[in-house]
């Protein structure tokens, strides 16, 4: 429904020529549902189905594709990795990520109301995956606050974390660039010079601490044995110093010593909320155009990258570091479980997002050739992106004269510590770490958007009568989610936030992904889920029914299963490299750490209480879809005719319960 024919049937006209709405006040009440249908415009839908294609892309293609993926490959077998990796692909990511799909273009509403209504027992798995994506929403644009500011560090004429030159830095602050400019005239003996102690120093001074005689700048003797430098002073990249010190303002903060909002990131904190609010200000309308440029564009700067990092020296030896298989390791049941999570979190299962992204499809849309093009595309991603960011790594590795391991790393250290410091050693500096962080900064905000709506749909969902007031909410949404994250820009900031990265989406999505799958399979069941699939006119073949009926009802729950009971296993301590340390948490901030996780599952027992009290004298009914659960597009398909029950939903916006019909 337009606009206008929206507002033409809110409108009647009245004797004098004045046109006035049809309901009464009483009918605008908030959170009423006895408002008349036609003061509440319909729901938006995807102007051209590559929007939403273009948005899954947007959502699943994320920061971990770029930081997180080439270093599981390196650690587990380089090239070798790709077979479990691809196996998991197609044996758990697509299959939850169609099931997905498929749930939220068939009821047209979002994983509060639509699980609710699929099987009341189950009513608690929506709200489980809103506190998932509401959480991750908030930590997540904290990262982009932080690329923000490296953005906008980007510009300065010399870049601040290529210098030892400033306040925070400590005496052992290593800087690449200075480095080089020491061994300018070295003849490579005990006289050579090596940065240390901010200036450029010999290594007969820096041997002779520990008692030793230097042999050259990469070497003291102990009497005959050769000692490594590394192993007589330790030495922190100026990058590294520049992440802790200047832009977290870490010092000596810890939780105890918590400290205040740094200025400079809560307001890269509050850019960032409000380019995001812009760009999803009218829901998937304008979401839907900015995909374009968002899903897109990195793979632009991602080319670019790798032509320009293929031409450095010693590219081509951290590209082989990153491909050469190592067969071995797939006897390794750790590679096993890293290959299962990383497709587990790469394509964003299990929080709600796609399902709210496809409830805005319209019914006939072909959501099985969707599925199977964005999971495609989002493992080849990630592969595509490891080449880019090993041959930066090899070039680092190949200026700074280590070994290609002892620069390899992943997550914040990738992006801001390591990343950074090889910017520093090519030409036009600026310009690359520009480039690199634009594309950073369109990876994590092109995410953002199916959480941020994920959450607005919640809540219309909810109260439909908001859906006039659809900016409203995005406004609220962004600015409680703002305020949210203001603990974790403060100096012990990185601490809270590594609280959230390690127990929000991690174990509990796993438990919830395993859910999303038997609800379909064991409690909707095949025969329902094949024939929905017909009547949104995706007409499968014989074999692809067998490969949907064998992944769905018993490969992915036993996996998901598996991978969830491995990661718990696996879990250890919270803790936080500072440096050369690990800062080990107090027992009882671990234990925020895991009432957090716990937070994310707590709605379903609680919401399984409620539906036993509801059903008490028909327990059984809490496994059959309600009546309320139906096509979005009912005139095309035949009603269903069921046993008569009440069936008020949980958080229903009606006030008054109706009798309908559960589906046997």
């Amino acid at each position: 429904m337009t606009a206008d024919t929206y507002a033409g049937n809110a409108k009647a006209q009245s004797p004098g020529g004045k046109s006035t709405l049809t309901s009464s006040a009483s009918d605008q009440t908030f959170g009423s549902a006895s408002s008349a249908d036609k003061l509440i415009p319909e729901r938006d839908k995807w102007g051209k189905p590559i929007e939403f294609v273009l948005s899954c892309i947007n959502y699943a293609i994320g920061l971990g594709n770029v930081w997180r993926f080439p270093h599981l490959v390196y650690r587990n077998g380089g090239g070798a990795f790709l077979i479990p990796y691809f196996l998991m692909v197609f044996i758990i990511g697509l299959p939850i990520f169609f099931a997905e799909l498929v749930v939220g273009q068939f009821a047209g509403m979002g994983p509060n109301k639509a699980y609710a209504r699929m099987a009341p027992f189950f009513t608690g798995l929506g709200y489980c995956t809103l506190v998932v994506i509401t959480l991750v929403t908030i930590y997540y644009m904290v990262i982009i606050s932080w690329i923000l500011f490296y953005l906008f560090s980007s510009f300065d004429a010399v870049l601040g974390w290529g210098s030892c030159a400033h306040s925070f830095n400590s005496d052992r602050c290593f800087s690449s660039v200075e480095e080089m400019a020491c061994k300018v005239n070295n003849t490579n003996d005990a006289n050579d010079l090596i940065f240390w102690g901010k200036k450029c120093t010999a290594m007969s001074e820096i041997c002779g601490m520990k008692g030793f005689l230097a042999q050259n700048a990469s070497f003291c003797l102990n009497g005959t044995d050769l000692v490594p430098l590394k192993e007589v002073v330790n030495r922190t990249l100026a990058s590294e110093e520049y992440y802790n010190e200047y832009l977290l303002g870490l010092g000596d903060a810890d939780w105890n010593n918590w400290g205040y909002p740094r200025w400079q990131l809560v307001l890269c904190l509050a850019l960032a909320w409000t380019l995001a609010f812009f760009c999803v200000i009218k829901g998937i309308k304008t979401a839907g155009k900015v995909v374009y440029f968002t899903s897109l564009f990195p793979y632009v700067i991602l080319t670019v990258l790798l032509i320009r990092g293929a031409t450095l020296p010693g590219a081509v030896n951290g590209i082989w570091f990153y491909i050469k298989p190592d067969w071995s390791k797939l006897l390794e049941p750790d590679v096993w479980a890293d290959s299962a999570s990383q497709v587990f979190y790469s394509f964003g299962i299990g929080c709600g997002s796609l399902i709210t992204l496809a409830s805005f499809n319209k019914f006939n849309n072909n959501s099985h050739f969707d599925a199977v093009a964005v999971s495609i595309t989002n493992a080849f991603t990630a592969i595509f992106a490891g080449f880019s960011i090993f041959a930066i790594l090899g070039f680092m590795a190949h200026s700074m004269g280590v070994n290609i391991e002892d620069v390899v790393t992943q997550g914040p250290g990738l992006a801001f510590i390591a990343y950074p410091e090889a910017v520093l050693l090519m030409p036009f500096p600026q310009l690359w770490a520009v480039l690199f962080f634009i594309m950073m900064f369109i990876l994590g905000i092109g995410s953002q958007f199916a959480g941020i709506e994920a959450i607005n749909t919640a809540v219309i969902d909810h109260w439909p009568h908001l859906r006039r007031h659809q900016w409203r909410v995005t406004l609220g949404t962004c600015l409680c989610c703002f305020l949210a994250a203001l603990p974790m820009v403060c100096n012990g900031g990185i601490y809270l936030f590594t609280l959230f990265d390690w127990h929000t989406a991690s174990w509990a999505v796993l438990l919830i992904g395993f859910g999303e799958i038997v609800i379909i399979s064991w409690v909707y069941g095949m025969d329902r889920i094949f024939e929905n699939l017909w009547e949104m006119g995706m007409k499968l073949g014989k074999w692809q029914r067998r490969y949907w009926w064998a992944v769905w009802m018993i490969i992915t729950p036993i996996f998901s299963l598996a991978v969830f009971i491995f990661t718990l296993t696996d879990i250890g301590a919270t803790s936080y490299l500072i440096y050369f340390e690990q800062y080990m948490f107090p027992a009882w901030a671990d234990a925020i750490g895991w009432l957090l996780g716990t937070a994310t599952l707590l709605p379903f027992p609680l919401c399984l209480m409620y539906q036993v009290v509801k059903y008490r004298k028909n327990l059984h009914l809490l496994f059959h879809p309600t009546s309320k659960w139906k096509a979005q597009d009912a005139s095309s398909v035949k009603p269903i005719i069921g046993i008569s029950i009440d069936d008020k939903e949980l958080g229903s916006d009606t006030n008054s319960s109706t009798d309908s019909s559960v589906i046997p």
